[in-house]
């Protein structure tokens, strides 16, 4: 199971890197012209920045505080806020029928609360 845990987390770290990395140094009309990211023509370049800050630190909160033993409940409240963000993403998609997107943010959310529940569970780095 913890190996399963650390397979997840790497993925959603992936996940988070790509997608805060696009965020934060693509410019704004470059992601609205990409498929799924028209709806950033419809917010403000601060607004998609930060989100992109966010995720770029979701990608550090789900590897590096398990991977240094240091602070490692940040591993699952990081999931915790990924889920919420998934949340986000799915209603953001959803409001614009795109439909595909609101899938795979779906499965990025049971991923999610999958390595919340193992690592403040069974798997916890305390235990």
């Amino acid at each position: 199971m913890n190996l399963a845990l650390w397979i997840v987390a790497g993925l959603l770290a992936v996940v988070a890197l790509t997608g805060g990395i696009g965020k934060t140094f693509v410019p704004r009309e470059k992601l609205a012209a990409v498929q799924g990211g028209g709806w950033t023509a419809d917010t403000g370049a601060p607004f998609v920045k930060s989100l992109g800050v966010l995720e770029l630190l979701a990608a550090a909160g789900l590897i590096l505080p398990g991977a240094l033993g240091i602070a490692p409940v940040l591993v699952p409240v990081t999931a915790v806020c990924w889920t919420l963000l998934m949340i986000g993403a799915m209603i953001t998609h959803g409001r614009r029928d795109e439909h595909r997107f609101v899938l795979l943010n779906l499965i990025y959310l049971a991923l999610a609360v999958l390595l919340a529940w193992g690592r403040f569970g069974p798997e916890s780095f305390t235990g």
